[in-house]
């Protein structure tokens, strides 16, 4: 099956290391969709703890450190969020990828930003500690929890609803792309999708990977389109793969090559960089 190619997607609020984070989903996204540019929208971490991330974790983010290798054409941004601050240092040696606070690019002739969206929350401003304490208890509820993690999820509601609220943050942000000249501003941080067109510019929210309801942003020349992940599709999308490699190879030297170059696109395991990050932060 003949997949689009689109010239960005967006991805935010992954929340490694957090247990509710959706890391399978989010891989499973990225190794079946193609695109020129991948932008990764903030909070991808929880914490600094590199200790909490899981095997399916350190796969995503062996996936990144692929995907972002030269030879494969695909521009990888990092746009820093407010978990992820204090990992700008580290990050281009964790998975080559450049860190910004917020990146700004012509698409159609149209200009486009890309910024997390903390920045137009008044409260994550003005009350940084409290809300770091907030992370801390979420995070140790996730521990105590039940197995549906019914608490985790009606505080993580919570947080959306009173901390970030995202009508403030739309709003936020339609006046930062206006000041700027953008006709189109992109955030996270809400984990709520959202589309907002206010004054000829477009507001896109990319959601979240740590809820019930996952998603993500694609940008082509028919425009943007929120897009909810279908486990159903993907897996099925990913057996039909694995059938053609297996199934329909050609016998000799070329068909070696050609297996060669489909599983290392397709692998993600990136066994050999969890065994060198793994270590991080133990």
């Amino acid at each position: 099956m003949d997949l689009p190619v689109y010239n960005t997607l967006i991805l935010s609020d992954l929340h490694l290391g957090a247990d509710t984070s959706h890391a399978r989903e989010a891989t499973l996204v990225l190794r079946h969709s193609r695109f020129r540019r991948l932008i990764l929208l903030g909070d991808i971490f929880a914490d600094l703890n590199f200790a909490r991330l899981k095997k399916e974790h350190w796969k995503f983010l062996g996936l990144i450190r692929k995907l972002s290798n030269p030879k494969r054409g695909i521009e990888v941004v990092w746009v820093e969020g407010n978990h992820d601050h204090g990992l700008t240092d580290i990050m281009s040696h964790l998975v080559g990828v450049r860190v910004y606070q917020a990146y700004r690019w012509m698409y159609c002739g149209l200009r486009h930003i890309a910024i997390h969206g903390h920045q137009f929350d008044g409260f994550q401003v003005n009350n940084l500690r409290l809300s770091r304490f907030g992370t801390s208890l979420y995070l140790q509820l996730q521990k105590m929890d039940f197995k549906r993690k019914p608490i985790a999820r009606v505080i993580d509601r919570l947080n959306t609803r009173w901390l970030r609220m995202s009508s403030k943050v739309s709003a936020g942000a339609i006046a930062y792309a206006k000041h700027d000249g953008a006709q189109r501003i992109f955030c996270g941080h809400t984990h709520h999708a959202l589309k907002v067109e206010q004054d000829g510019i477009g507001y896109y929210n990319s959601g979240g990977w740590v809820d019930s309801r996952l998603t993500y942003l694609t940008i082509d020349e028919t425009g943007v389109k929120i897009h909810e992940f279908d486990d159903h599709a993907f897996d099925k999308h990913e057996s039909e793969q694995h059938e053609e490699r297996t199934d329909h190879r050609d016998s000799g030297e070329e068909r070696g090559k050609a297996d060669s170059t489909a599983a290392d696109f397709a692998d993600d395991s990136g066994l050999l960089e969890d065994v060198e990050y793994e270590s991080v932060g133990r």
